[in-house]
């Protein structure tokens, strides 16, 4: 990463992305609104971690704060168990 760009937190892009998510909705009614981010970003967070960890379970649980069993778990609700 270059040193001249200035970093936003993972906690910054969340909130920008439901600002703009809640701006979109043009007074729509929110639901579950929960489970909806938890659905949407726990797969890509699965892949970039078994990605990160050339796909050794162990050590994606771990980075995880995860046990294996429910990492498989996981792995298997959004189909990456192959």
């Amino acid at each position: 990463m270059s040193s001249d760009k200035p970093t936003q937190t993972l906690s910054h892009q969340v909130t920008q992305a439901l600002e703009s998510y809640f701006a979109q909705l043009d007074g729509s009614e929110v639901v579950d609104l929960h489970a909806l981010v938890i659905r949407e970003v726990e797969k890509p967070l699965l892949q970039a971690v078994l990605n990160h960890t050339k796909s050794n379970q162990s050590k994606a649980a771990k980075v995880l704060g995860l046990s294996r069993g429910t990492l498989r778990k996981k792995l298997a609700l959004y189909q990456l168990d192959s």
